[in-house]
């Protein structure tokens, strides 16, 4: 759903305010309905679908014959339907991918982006707004929640948490809210910090889920069936062999970045290009990215963007552990 308001950009040298919502329009959803919808999307993609409870979402991907990632996404259910959602540009490629397979199945894959608002709340002050404007109470001890709300369903992430509301209802929604929306720099600010997984289309086919921290946020089941690009999955986990990881970094480049940008690393007396780029912010000269990395990259490793001689880019840590993992 496109929002006809003006929609600012949040700077990276403000700090996050109490309550921020942000348009969310660089997602989409991929809806999967139909006899057989889930028990087609579980034999495609690395989690769990089977187990998968109305009022909880999962992290996912959808793999390669050869085990590499085509998209990452979250994933939820909505009364019958199955829905996928990940960045819009991923979504146009990957749906296509799955509905080559799905014909063999009485599964319906369809694009719904446009029928939907994505909007994410944000701040210290969110919990609260949602408990009050929602009338409910989430629980929170639960990280990945979904609670029906009028018109769609609210999952929570954490402290933050994503509204997916048709676009009927979502009318009369951002009228009563009386907020300033502003665009997702800030929400992608916030998917960057936690370390999250979050592929673009120009990055398909290249990395196995492992290479982006897939297993640390709960995004693989080692225990469920066979799926697209399992045996590559499993091997690294059980046989090693994986070599890179996803880092977070935050510095500064004079350029204008984007997800195609080349990132170099600091040598004793010279550079050499390392990594690709995931997903990124950029304000002024300020950038807070996620790249995968070689996994033996030290945390006190120097970075730059490639070209930039006055680029400073520096890891910072992850919130998750990455010890026990492949």
């Amino acid at each position: 759903m496109t929002l006809s308001v003006s929609q600012p950009s949040w700077n990276m040298n403000d700090p996050i305010p109490s309550l921020i919502f942000s348009n969310l329009s660089h997602m989409g959803l991929m809806s999967v309905t139909g006899e057989q919808g889930r028990s087609f999307i579980h034999g495609q993609v690395t989690t769990d679908i089977s187990s998968l409870n109305a009022d909880q979402w999962r992290w996912g991907a959808h793999c390669d014959p050869k085990g590499k990632m085509l998209a990452s996404f979250r994933t939820f259910a909505v009364e019958d339907a199955l829905f996928m959602m990940m960045p819009t540009d991923t979504l146009a490629l990957d749906l296509p991918q799955l509905a080559k397979y799905a014909v063999f199945s009485k599964a319906e894959l369809t694009d719904v982006s446009d029928n939907y608002l994505i909007l994410g709340v944000a701040g210290e002050q969110a919990q609260t707004w949602v408990n009050d404007h929602f009338a409910t109470e989430s629980n929170t001890n639960i990280e990945q929640e979904v609670t029906d709300i009028p018109g769609g369903v609210l999952l929570k992430d954490g402290e933050r948490f994503i509204i997916i509301m048709d676009k009927e209802t979502a009318k009369a929604f951002l009228t009563s809210i009386n907020q300033t929306i502003y665009d997702a720099t800030a929400w992608k600010a916030l998917e960057i910090q936690a370390g999250y997984p979050n592929l673009a289309a120009s990055h398909q086919a290249q990395f196995v889920p492992q290479m982006c921290n897939l297993q640390a946020v709960n995004g693989i089941s080692f225990e469920k069936g066979c799926y697209m690009g399992q045996e590559t999955v499993a091997r690294m986990k059980y046989r090693g062999g994986n070599k890179r990881a996803l880092y977070i970094l935050s510095g500064t480049s004079t350029q204008t970045l984007s997800v195609d940008s080349s990132l170099e690393l600091a040598l004793e007396d010279s550079f050499k290009k390392v990594g690709t780029i995931i997903e990124l912010v950029q304000s002024s000269e300020q950038v807070l990215i996620t790249a995968v990395l070689p996994n033996d990259t030290e945390n006190t490793a120097k970075l730059r963007v490639s070209g930039d001689e006055s680029s400073v880019l520096e890891i910072q840590a992850l919130p998750y552990s990455l010890a026990d993992e492949s």
